[in-house]
């Protein structure tokens, strides 16, 4: 499903989506196309990138072909996504105790749409830290 989400190909092109973006988050997902927990995260991004497109615009970045966020961001895991508005990184509290960014695939397209709609919201008011509507603390699963 990546194949429906625009590809950055550049640290420029990376950097130019991040500044030129002013109304809306930029929602970047980074990992490899082939990845299985990528292609899975691929889909619900593909499916909620017409309803959250009014205040969000979704890439995705191949981490070999665009190695140069990779420590700044500790793009260790194989699927990542961040959220960015206004140039400036928007941290949100998921409960796992890394706020940085998601670094799972989201099944469920309604908890993304949600996640980024705080998101905007936050960013908008000026926070630079937002909670999550809902917590992925594994403290809940039996």
């Amino acid at each position: 499903m990546s194949f429906l989400i625009p590809h950055l190909s550049s640290g420029y092109a990376v950097d130019q989506a991040i500044l030129s973006e002013e109304d809306r988050v930029v929602c970047l997902r980074f990992g490899h196309d082939h990845d299985e927990t990528c292609m899975m995260m691929d889909e619900t991004l593909a499916g909620v990138i017409e309803k959250v497109k009014n205040f969000a615009v979704i890439y995705a970045v191949d981490i070999t072909e665009v190695p140069d966020f990779n420590s700044m961001y500790e793009l260790y895991d194989p699927c990542t996504v961040m959220f960015f508005f206004r140039n400036k990184h928007i941290m949100i509290d998921l409960g796992t105790g890394n706020n940085n960014k998601i670094n799972w695939a989201m099944q469920e397209k309604s908890e993304f749409i949600d996640i980024v709609e705080t998101v905007y919201r936050g960013a908008r008011k000026g926070r630079g830290l937002v909670v999550s509507p809902k917590d992925y603390s594994t403290k809940y699963r039996y």
